[in-house]
């Protein structure tokens, strides 16, 4: 049987660590967990489960993920990030393959939300290459929405099953998390020469509002379908005025 090693970048993961591990126990050969310093106990619950933990300063999310690559055993690698978990059908079918790895597999991943899971939003089927073979793969992304980038033409396979994504346990998470991705998403569009126009913030958020909630079909969703519609226009809104705000300060 083949060999796979997890990869896991963590910082004060506490609260999801343990269920991520727990999820791998039984499927991976080998879990390398990168922490940049949590001062919680993460790193005694990965140790106490096993896991092989190095410590080691914050380098943005895809130059981590590259790193905790290069730190692996053996050349498959599962990517999970510590607030997410195999569902029992992912991992039967992760087990069905591991006799013959070959190309990278993909899967959905599903989103609990305030303890409800989210089955639209345009947040499901939200497909993810997650098993690769790390000699033929990169993470790429400057500051934001890292992504895997295969360097040369292999297979990619579904399989079935969900990866489960603990994301939010409050509103106020969602808030301050889409506050700190409008900063990183301002460096990205100024990195990228992105054209900005007067208007755009309130424009953005509109379009972004009704995209989430009627045509991606949030309103099935119920009360947290209306809220994750919401702060996903408020998202939008935040990071063009922000973008505006430094570059009117910067003429």
């Amino acid at each position: 049987m083949s060999k796979i090693s997890a990869t896991i970048i963590t910082y004060n993961e506490a609260r999801n660590i343990e269920r991520c591990l727990d999820s791998l126990l039984g499927l991976v050969d080998e879990i390398v967990v990168i922490d940049s310093f949590s001062t919680d106990n993460t790193v005694e619950i990965c140790k106490q489960k096993g896991a092989k933990v190095i410590r080691e300063r914050w380098m943005g999310y895809a130059q981590t993920k590259n790193f905790a690559n290069s730190q692996t055993q053996y050349e498959y690698v599962l990517s999970i990030d510590a607030d997410e978990a195999l569902s029992d059908e992912l991992k039967k079918s992760i087990l069905s393959i591991k006799n013959n790895l070959s190309g990278v597999y993909s899967f959905n991943r599903l989103t609990n939300y305030c303890g409800k899971w989210i089955h639209h939003c345009g947040w499901y089927p939200d497909k993810k290459i997650r098993i690769f073979p790390k000699s033929k793969v990169t993470w790429q992304g400057a500051f934001i929405h890292e992504e895997i980038v295969i360097l040369e033409k292999i297979k990619e396979q579904y399989l079935p099953g969900d990866l489960y994504h603990y994301s939010y346990y409050t509103i106020r998470e969602h808030y301050k998390k889409i506050e700190k991705y409008a900063e990183l998403s301002v460096k990205q569009m100024l990195l990228d020469k992105k054209k900005f126009s007067w208007y755009q913030p309130l424009t953005s958020a509109i379009g972004k509002f009704l995209t989430v909630y009627f045509f991606r079909l949030g309103f099935l969703d119920g009360y947290y379908g209306f809220i994750i519609a919401r702060i996903s226009a408020y998202g939008s809104y935040l990071k063009y005025k922000k973008l505006k705000t430094l570059l009117l300060a910067n003429d």
